[in-house]
């Protein structure tokens, strides 16, 4: 039988670095599937009555159109998906991170449409849903060739061991990092350039931004979550309710005790349940009305 484990080197990278690489996992067959499907599932929602149950729309027209920029929680929204999402290629790489026994935690799916695609402002993921340990991967896949222009993943190495501060002029959860990153004194940010169909298997704390999609190009990219099966959530409240629903066995045991391990887990001071994007935008907003 086939494995499709990383290798040595690649999962030094990974521990040192806080990210790795895989380049073209898909193939053209993959990608055509999930393009069919991202065509047939937005159409559908955007024809629907309660859109938002499936999509986010961007904030800015492109030619007077509402575009997506999000498709929640695709594993449980087509098959298609959940095929991607349990597929040996993606789940050996998986293993030999965090063992036999995970569990997938989320899924998303971010569309960064050709000029419009929005900005994501640094963050660690980790510090939006809090776990008993860090064995948690976020898994990127490149459904379109991913460059600088399009809005490429930007990863800051090396500091997936320690959190930033994400806390708003408000004391509430900011959704984004309120530290200057850009003095240098964290280190250089990577840009993660690669083909379609790649991918990125980077720290749930290894902070990461993406800059506004401005190419005549898309930058779709599938994500899912996945967390080791003795990771589990911290209760703090109506957003850990919200996501736990989200959580599906993928692989192996289910634990019977939760592992303690990792930083000291960042708890978010959040209200009212709210998407990334949303609070990124809340945040600017707050921090406008005070300077």
């Amino acid at each position: 039988m086939t494995t499709y484990p990383l290798s040595p080197e690649q999962v030094r990278h990974y521990r040192i670095e806080g990210y790795v690489v895989a380049e073209s996992v898909f193939g053209r067959e993959d990608l055509a599937t999930i393009d069919q499907t991202i065509r047939e599932l937005t159409d559908r929602a955007l024809g629907g009555e309660d859109m938002s149950k499936i999509l986010e729309l961007e904030p800015e027209p492109l030619d007077g159109r509402r575009v997506p920029r999000r498709i929640f929680n695709p594993y449980d929204q087509h098959p298609a998906f959940r095929a991607l999402a349990e597929d040996p290629r993606l789940l050996d790489r998986i293993e030999t991170l965090i063992g036999p026994d995970f569990n997938l935690q989320h899924s998303k799916l971010n569309m960064k449409p050709a000029k419009v695609g929005s900005v994501v402002d640094w963050h660690q993921d980790l510090a939006y849903f809090p776990h008993t340990n860090d064995d948690l991967v976020t898994t990127l896949i490149y459904l379109d060739d991913a460059t600088e222009e399009n809005g490429c993943l930007q990863v800051l190495p090396r500091h997936q061991h320690h959190f930033f501060d994400h806390t708003g002029p408000d004391g509430k959860f900011a959704g984004m990092i309120r530290e200057d990153l850009s003095d240098g004194r964290f280190g250089k940010p990577v840009s993660l350039a690669a083909p379609a169909g790649s991918a990125i298997f980077m720290h749930c704390i290894t902070p990461h931004a993406s800059l506004p999609n401005r190419s005549s190009r898309p930058r779709r990219t599938l994500i899912y979550e996945y967390r080791a099966a003795d990771a589990y959530p911290i209760y703090y409240g109506e957003m850990t309710a919200i996501a736990e629903a989200k959580q599906r066995p993928i692989r192996g045991r289910p634990a019977p005790f939760a592992r303690f391990g990792g930083p000291p887990p960042l708890i978010p001071n959040v209200g009212k349940y709210a998407s990334l994007y949303e609070l990124q935008a809340q945040t600017k907003t707050k921090l406008a009305a005070t300077s």
